[in-house]
């Protein structure tokens, strides 16, 4: 198997097929992940300048990222493999050293839901990545946006895109003004609303607590849920909020029963540990065909808005 730290190259009029000997994960360290299990990308190949195909596993089990019956994938495993694209892109083709802290600030995808059933074996899915745009400082890559086509079995499942940017460790902790895992705590975990209300079966993995307004709720942020807290953090991560758009669609009251299928996010600013955090829902059509905006507040600032696109009700 060709190191996955060195992309190979093919010609960009070939649409390559998955090494016949990929047998393992990418190092989880190229994905920001502690954990191989959480760790689903498998390889990558350049195809052209700034254009890449990267390969995945999906697990046919999942505790957020697969239903509860375990007949369907999630839209938002789509998300979580797009996000660990942009980590793996950036240190292996763009060369950041794997010290650097990464910021996310845009992620968005569309998918086909009825193309995302869980098969007889995991799925093993294709992105295909057209970098659009390399952010610069000092002649070295700071951050990219790419636009992505996945598809499983040569069928496409969904589109996305992503917008990340980078700095070293050193610049980071200034920025953070001393904030790091080891001396911000988060606050306590307020109850949940019931899980069968957000699609969930365990009440650990419910994000939201119940206020007295039907379209607002406290962001529940409990830092020893392993999926979300893979390794310690010194903010709240946008994958939990990206589930928290997910869970306020899911148990929104006077709307009947919607199930998401997309999510377009931009993330303004961190959001931290130690302040709560406020998710409130509006019916606003947008862009790529959402219908539902989700906006997340800390204090008096916007920290992340989330145009969701729903299908039933």
């Amino acid at each position: 198997m060709s190191d996955p730290r060195r992309p190979t190259t093919a010609s960009s009029a070939e649409t390559p097929a998955a090494p016949p000997a990929l047998t393992a994960t990418v190092p989880r360290q190229l994905v920001h992940r502690a954990a191989v299990a959480e760790t689903f990308l498998t390889g990558l190949t350049s195809t052209g300048t700034d254009r890449f195909t990267v390969f995945a596993q999906w697990p046919r089990a999942h505790q957020l990222h697969v239903s509860a019956d375990r007949s369907a994938y999630e839209p938002l495993l789509v998300a979580e493999t797009v996000r660990q694209v942009g980590a793996l892109l950036a240190h292996t083709a763009y060369q950041v050293p794997l010290g650097h802290q990464f910021v996310l600030r845009e992620l968005g995808v569309t998918t086909h839901p009825e193309r995302l059933a869980v098969g007889a074996v995991p799925a093993e899915p294709a992105l295909h990545i057209t970098v659009t745009d390399v952010d610069r400082r000092g002649g070295r890559p700071a951050g990219l946006r790419f636009t992505a086509g996945i598809r499983l079995a040569g069928e496409r499942v969904a589109t996305a895109h992503l917008a990340v940017t980078w700095t070293s460790a050193a610049v980071y902790r200034r920025l953070r003004g001393g904030r790091t895992p080891a001396t911000v705590s988060a606050l306590p975990v307020p109850p949940g609303v019931p899980a069968a209300a957000v699609g969930r079966a365990l009440p650990a993995d419910v994000v939201l607590a119940p206020t007295d307004h039907p379209d607002r709720w406290r962001l529940r942020v409990d830092t020893a849920h392993a999926v979300f807290f893979d390794h310690p953090l010194d903010h709240i991560p946008g994958m939990l909020l990206l589930e928290a758009a997910r869970q306020a669609v899911r148990t929104r009251t006077g709307t009947g029963f919607r199930t998401p299928v997309s999510y377009h996010a931009v993330f303004h600013r961190y959001a931290e540990l130690d302040l709560p955090a406020w998710i409130e829902t509006v019916d606003k059509p947008g862009a790529h065909g959402t219908d539902v905006q989700v906006v997340g507040h800390q204090g008096e600032s916007t920290v992340f808005e989330c145009g969701v696109g729903t299908v039933g009700g």
